[in-house]
Parts: structure tokens; sequence; C-alpha cells
């Protein structure tokens, strides 16, 4: 495995609301440096939640998305707040999403959207065993939830209005931890 880069300099160069965008000066171990830019994260982290209605039901959720400044479909996700677990934030984001918490949650990978140039990863849990219980959310407004077969996702995926890569990945690795464990 290569050694990784002295980190000569870092510096914030732009921050946001949301964002912060660090500068990272390099040295390689072959003596090459370079100037990196960088998104931070700036909290807890986030996770991600393929929430199983029963065996080969999952709930997905339609909301605007203002990246792409339409109506999308995905499996709800959301922050970890400050003081909570992967598992109580997966519960809460649920409960506020799709109005159902889960009595069974499996973390199934953390995953990184762009490694190259982003801190953020998410957290990909499987909930099953869920009942009925609802919070209230943040959302601007009422949040569509989706119920679609996991045995057509092959359909979902070649939808136009499902196209957000965290929640394709996510289908498939529940998928294949249930062909796995039942």
């Amino acid at each position: 495995m290569p050694t990784k880069p002295e980190i000569l300099k870092r510096q914030t160069v732009a921050r946001s609301r949301l964002f912060r965008a660090d500068e990272l000066h390099l040295r390689f171990s072959n003596g090459e440096e370079r100037i990196y830019e960088k998104l931070c994260t700036g909290g807890p982290g986030a996770v991600l939640m393929v929430p199983m209605l029963d065996n080969d039901t999952v709930l997905l959720v339609r909301e605007y998305a203002a990246g792409i400044e339409d109506y999308h479909l995905a499996l709800p996700k959301g922050a970890i707040d400050k003081g909570e677990t992967l598992m109580e934030a997966a519960n809460r984001e649920l409960k506020e999403e799709v109005g159902y918490g889960a009595r069974d949650l499996q973390l199934l990978k953390r995953v990184h959207l762009s490694p190259a140039y982003m801190e953020h990863g998410i957290n990909i849990l499987l909930a099953r065993d869920l009942y009925p219980e609802r919070l209230p959310g943040d959302e601007p407004e009422p949040i569509e939830v989706v119920p679609y077969p996991m045995k057509d996702l092959v359909n979902l995926v070649a939808r136009p209005d499902f196209c957000e890569g965290r929640s394709i990945a996510a289908l498939f690795l529940a998928r294949e931890w249930l062909l796995a464990h039942g």
C-alpha cells in the first residue's frame, strides 16, 4: 500500500451555511507536491435507510431535490443529530419520513459519494420489523411514501425519477444481504 501524502498546509477557502471547502497542500512520497480542494462535513454524519415493509416491499420517498430542480424517488435519509447514535438517527428519520420505526436495524456499509473531493459519507442501514409511528419532520411539504417491490429493482433503477446513486447502491446492498441472511 502506498504511503499517504504529507499534509503541508490546510486552510478553509470557502464556507456557506451547508458546506466548507478546504485547500490541502500535499507532498507525496515521491516528492511531488499538489494542492487539492475538498468539501468537508459539518456534523456527526448521516444515515440512509432501506425500510422493508415486508420481505419484498421497500418504502421509497418522493421529495423535491434542489440539485436537480425536480421531484425524485429515493430512500429516506437524514443527518445524525449531535448526541444520537446511528440507530437512533435512523429510527428518527424513518418515523419522520415514512411514518414507521424499525425494531431491527442492520448497518450494511458506509459509502462516500465522491471520495476524491468530498469528505462526506453516509451510513446505509437495512430497516426491518417495521411498526407504525410518526414524528414531525423538518421537510417543507409532506413526503409521499411509495411502496415498491424489491423483485422489480431493475425496472426501478431504469426509471428517470430514480436517479440518486446512494439509493441505488443501498438497494443492491440490501438485496444481497437479504439473500444471504433471509
